[in-house]
């Protein structure tokens, strides 16, 4: 039986749209050309950093969060960034007595922004929080702990194959791949996905049928 969820943050639960835009004004480029590098990214089974540095080669991207954050343009998230769903699944999941924990890749502003949401759960960190990032199996040996639960008994879920899907397999957890934004949609239907994911759902509100309460 499951009994902690935890959740991925960008594209999980977060819409990523203001966060391209912002990369795209501050590097002064279009946003169309984001778009469209985040789309060959995807393709090639890369991540964030990966797109940024095909726009600008030699970018440090750590320093650049830090210049943007100087400059009054660092991170942001507000209740717009959110899904719709986030809050009645995870408002859903709590009531039916599961463990509900928000840990993805992020800065530690990017954690101390998505507390301030007080989203229904029971513990919110990010990467940055840790100092350890998906797809180490460092990171989800945190998960497990923050998770109280035994792996078989927690579901992990996210929309990155590489960085979810797969890692927190090979850690022991159970899976559940959500086909939402472009990573989501373009590995939805991957064959490797399709047998490492122990669910493939379209939203959260599906998961209040998987926890077997």
């Amino acid at each position: 039986m499951i009994e902690t969820i935890v959740f991925d943050v960008g594209e999980t639960l977060t819409k990523d749209d203001r966060y391209w835009a912002s990369w795209a004004d501050w590097l002064q480029v279009p946003r169309h050309t984001v778009s469209a590098l985040v789309g060959a990214v995807v393709a090639q089974g890369g991540d964030d950093t990966d797109v940024l540095r095909l726009i600008s080669p030699e970018m440090d991207v750590a320093s650049a969060c830090r210049a943007r954050e100087t400059a009054g343009r660092g991170e942001h998230l507000g209740e717009a960034d959110l899904y719709p769903d986030v809050r009645p699944a995870l408002g859903g999941l709590q009531k039916l007595g599961i463990r509900v924990v928000v840990a993805g890749n992020g800065t530690a502003r990017a954690g101390e922004l998505l507390r301030d949401l007080d989203l229904p759960a029971d513990h919110v960190t990010t990467s940055g929080d840790w100092g350890v990032a998906k797809p180490d199996p460092a990171f989800f040996a945190r998960v497990l702990e923050v998770a109280q639960a035994d792996p078989q008994d927690t579901l992990y879920v996210g929309d990155h194959p590489a960085h979810d899907v797969f890692p927190a397999q090979r850690a022991g957890l159970r899976t559940a791949h959500i086909r939402r934004g472009p990573w989501g949609h373009y590995w939805a239907d991957d064959p490797g996905v399709a047998d490492a994911a122990d669910r493939r759902i379209d939203s959260l509100t599906a998961l209040a049928a998987l926890t077997g309460r």
